[in-house]
């Protein structure tokens, strides 16, 4: 029987992360294809992993684990441990819609073993929400790993998991291998994450540093030319 396993890679998210794990019982379906939302910290300073604790204690899906700090080595650390036939990858910031176990296991059951949901921000900014629009088409330039990413573990396995060298672009590394196997699918709902990453940093300086990066990449930059880079110039 198909079941998903959630793995929300966290680092002082102590202000946020209980109200996503709030959010993600109360928005599964009424059938609940959620086998386990795996929370996996990577060092937190502050009270994470005591308030994730304090709610496991009051759940029977989510569990906290420890990794080494990096998206990339903590996804995978949750992806060894998880139970599920389908992982799912989520930000700590971005709310899934409502039935997303439902509409995640729709497609896979229909063959397509991979994907994500079109997103919106949390802002009024007129780019952040043409930015956000422009998440509804496949085009490979309008994915991040801001929208989520679902995928088979069997097929997770056979790419080799996340590259760990990334500190930095993990996600799209991911995506990359997936497209060029045409195997990746956009659900038309809407994931919301938060723009707070835009408004810490400014919008326009932000996002060039992001094109930045991927022009980098395209060109052949190696995953520690693009960590530099990242720490160079984005708090």
């Amino acid at each position: 029987m198909n079941s998903i396993s959630v793995v929300i890679p966290v680092l002082n998210e102590s202000e946020t992360i209980c109200a996503l794990l709030t959010h993600l019982e109360n928005k599964a379906s009424s059938q609940n294809y959620i086998h386990e939302i795996i929370v996996v910290d990577g060092g937190s300073s502050d009270d994470t992993v005591t308030q994730v604790t304090q709610y496991a204690a009051l759940s029977k899906t989510v569990s906290i684990i420890t990794s080494q700090k990096g998206r990339a080595r903590q996804m995978n650390t949750g992806a060894i441990q998880a139970t599920g036939n389908i992982l799912y990858f989520l930000h700590a910031d971005s709310y899934p819609p409502q039935n997303y176990d439902a509409l995640i296991l729709k497609e896979v059951t229909q063959g397509n073993p991979a994907g994500c949901f079109k997103m919106k921000f949390d802002s009024n900014h007129w780019w952040l929400q043409l930015a956000g629009w422009l998440t509804k088409f496949k085009w490979r330039a309008c994915r991040g790993g801001d929208q989520s990413q679902f995928i088979t573990k069997a097929l997770f396995e056979e790419l080799g998991r996340f590259d760990e060298r990334y500190i930095i672009y993990e996600d799209n590394d991911l995506i990359n291998k997936l497209y060029a196997r045409r195997k990746f699918v956009v659900i038309q709902e809407w994931l919301t994450t938060s723009a707070r990453r835009y408004e810490e940093n400014g919008i326009w300086k932000l996002q060039f540093h992001f094109w930045s990066i991927y022009v980098r990449k395209w060109l052949g930059a190696s995953a520690e030319d693009l960590h530099k880079y990242y720490l160079n110039k984005i708090s």
